[in-house]
């Protein structure tokens, strides 16, 4: 025979539910913290992407940051340096949203519990962006042959139409294994050195884990970024120069393998062409990872706090 049991009215049963999956969080936050970060950082440092993007893609010469903002200051006025940020904006926010999660998801699978562990740190970073990559590579392509003096696109929709349309879908796409390939070393040396030095500056640091948060993580994502661009540069170089064959007097590449560009480029501008750009590329990730990485553990405290509150 069955046993009724009452309860008192301020009876709640227990619902059960999911812990949040890494650092207090769970997957879809580290999307949304990791969207908000890469839309600050590429939308703050767009003038100096633009600078890049103009000295790398033409080869000869030997133009210099300051010849370049001249040029554009003079010729197009202060609009010049923002053309194809629309790009840049639909393209930045799903791109950096699968590659904060891709990493958090896999340093936390890869590091075994030990979080010291820059190998782990290291391959997450790597899956990252192969990931990341396939989102933003098109809108990267589109982007850069907008920021190019006398751009024959007058927008981010007729570009990507008239790609489509002259030279199909492959040219959007023509880059991307460079971009791997450049992306993945950068990508395993900036993560291993971001964690490496947040770990160091956290030990030398006298204030409280909020106190140092956002001086620690600038300090360490400023560090990785410029070591990284630096090291990674000649692939830079190579990318640009796919994205933007053809247009606009840039040289047509018979073929996208990387050594075959590399050699047109070291035969035309020397050994010195593979690292035209390196100074606005250093200017560029340097202060844009410190801005990414704050705004990115920013949000993730923002998270934390909604989940302590919540508990």
């Amino acid at each position: 025979m069955a046993t009724s049991v009452s309860h008192s009215p301020d009876f709640r049963p227990e619902v059960s539910v999911p812990p949040p999956t890494h650092d207090g969080l769970y997957f879809w936050q580290f999307m949304i913290a990791g969207s908000i970060a890469g839309s600050v950082e590429h939308m703050a440092m767009y003038p100096v992407d633009t600078l890049k993007t103009r000295i790398q893609a033409l080869g000869g010469g030997s133009s210099t940051v300051r010849q370049a903002l001249g040029s554009i200051l003079k010729v197009e006025g202060p609009a010049g340096l923002y053309r194809g940020i629309g790009a840049m904006g639909l393209g930045a926010g799903p791109a950096h949203a699968v590659y904060f999660s891709v990493y958090e998801f896999c340093k936390e699978g890869f590091s075994m519990g030990n979080n010291n562990n820059p190998l782990a740190h290291a391959i997450a970073g790597v899956c990252a962006t192969v990931t990341s990559d396939a989102v933003i590579t098109p809108m990267d392509v589109v982007k850069q042959r907008l920021q190019l003096k006398s751009s024959p696109y007058k927008g981010v929709g007729e570009c990507v139409r008239r790609i489509l349309v002259e030279e199909g879908i492959g040219a959007l796409y023509a880059s991307y294994r460079t971009t791997v390939v450049m992306n993945a070393p950068y990508t395993a040396v900036y993560f291993a050195t971001y964690e490496a030095a947040k770990r160091g500056l956290k030990e030398v640091s006298l204030g409280s884990d909020n106190d140092e948060r956002l001086i620690v993580h600038a300090t360490a994502g400023a560090a990785a970024g410029s070591l990284s661009a630096a090291l990674t540069t000649p692939l830079d170089v190579v990318k640009t120069r796919l994205q933007c064959q053809g247009v606009c007097g840039c040289d047509k590449f018979s073929s996208s393998s990387i050594g075959y560009v590399l050699g047109c480029v070291v035969k035309k501008d020397g050994y010195s062409g593979l690292m035209k750009g390196w100074i606005p590329r250093m200017m560029f990730h340097a202060p844009a990872a410190a801005i990414c990485w704050s705004t990115y553990e920013a949000s993730k405290t923002f998270f934390q706090h909604l989940h302590n509150d919540n508990n």
